[in-house]
């Protein structure tokens, strides 16, 4: 399946989870937020939603600075 993923195209395999994509993306440790065509998705949820083909999904991590 296609996805878009912080505006790259990415082929998936078909019933990837958000926690699933975390993982394939090397994020697995990151503390991060996702959102998943606009609208967040809670840590708790993650390994239960299960992206459909073609849905926009932003990962965000947080970077400490000064």
């Amino acid at each position: 399946m296609k996805c878009v993923v912080n505006g790259q195209e990415r082929e998936l395999e078909d019933g990837v989870s958000v926690e699933g994509l975390i993982e394939l993306m090397g994020m697995g440790d990151a503390v991060c937020a996702v959102e998943v065509e606009k609208k967040l998705v809670p840590k708790r949820e993650r390994a239960s939603c299960v992206l459909c083909d073609g849905p926009r999904v932003e990962i965000v991590t947080l970077i400490g600075g000064g």
